[in-house]
């Protein structure tokens, strides 16, 4: 079950939920829809949705989800049962007219192979990241939105043995990992009567459960110290992603994030603990609509007196400008 629960609202661009080469679907304040075919963003110009139309469909999508977006709660992020994504947001918060974006959730799944046959990853990347995942290194993937961290990650995990538990924990049900010992958790946004479940609090509940291996969909707030907290004290082999442009700017993000959670650690403690907890850095970029990956960094240790860590790049790709990829 996914696109049927709000096709009835969408009529007008019905065609383009159900096109399979379109990823995205963005419809302005304006009521002009762009969306995103093969990584490429192209105008949409012989539809558009008029605002009452627009607004009366958010409201009875979010219904049909089980949600509510009005004048108190303007803002909607929802998902469909087979995993895309439906955000909103209505006046005034939305200056000019209601804003709706689809993100649609592909099931096809790209094993590493594949990801090498289309050029996302080069050969001898490949291996140094599979000899990394066998040495049990904590790996984490940087990149930003739509670069496909997601997709890697799911690609990298299956190279963890099918002898080791696995806990995968995400926000969104998204990885699609074949493992017999597989436990997956999925948090849960905050409800009227229900409380919300977060990534941290599945985090420090996976320590209960004996992984061998912990993956971490995402990256994105106070969850980052209980991660390290793991990792420092022998949950080695783990693999998650963080938002940052860069693999360098990803340590700073997950400085930020450890921040979130309130702990009263000095800064060159945190800064200390990332490089004793993560080996690893691996990013990727988007360009040109091609998804691949740019750079592998080792993190060799923290020098607290310069302030700044000590890496080693074992990989960098140099033909970013006009390589192909997925």
């Amino acid at each position: 079950m996914g696109f049927e629960l709000i096709l009835p609202f969408l009529r007008p661009i019905e065609h383009l939920i159900l096109d399979t080469e379109i990823s995205e679907i963005m419809v302005n304040g304006s009521g002009r829809i762009f969306v995103e075919r093969h990584g490429d963003l192209t105008e949409i110009a012989d539809v558009r949705l008029t605002e009452k139309n627009l607004q009366v469909a958010v409201r009875n999508i979010a219904r049909s989800l089980g949600d509510e977006i009005n004048e108190v709660q303007p803002l909607l992020d929802s998902r469909l049962p087979d995993g895309s994504r439906v955000a909103a947001v209505i006046p005034p918060c939305s200056i000019g007219g209601t804003t709706l974006t689809i993100r649609k959730f592909h099931s096809q799944r790209f094993t590493a192979e594949e990801l090498v046959r289309i050029g996302s990853l080069t050969r001898g990347l490949l291996h140094q990241i599979r000899v990394a995942i066998e040495n049990r290194e904590n790996i984490l993937i940087s990149g930003g939105t739509g670069t496909g961290k997601t997709t890697l990650l799911n690609a990298l995990a299956n190279f963890i043995g099918d002898r080791e538990r696995i806990v995968l924990i995400e926000d969104t049900a998204e990885i699609q990992l074949e493992k017999p010992n597989l436990v997956r958790f999925e948090a849960r946004r905050e409800q009227p009567g229900i409380p919300a479940v977060a990534i941290r609090d599945l985090v420090r509940a996976t320590l209960r459960h004996r992984p061998d291996r912990i993956v971490l969909g995402e990256v994105r707030g106070g969850e980052a110290f209980d991660l390290l907290q793991a990792l420092n004290t022998g949950h080695s082999g783990t693999l998650s992603t963080i938002h940052a442009n860069s693999a360098q700017q990803a340590i700073t993000r997950i400085t930020s994030c450890v921040l979130q959670a309130g702990v009263e650690l000095p800064y060159a403690a945190i800064r200390a603990n990332i490089a004793d907890a993560i080996q690893l850095l691996l990013h990727i970029e988007r360009r040109h609509g091609k998804r691949y990956a740019a750079e592998l960094m080792r993190i060799e240790r923290y020098e607290p007196g310069q302030d700044q860590y000590k890496l080693k790049t074992l990989f960098e790709r140099t033909d970013r400008s006009s390589t192909d990829g997925c």
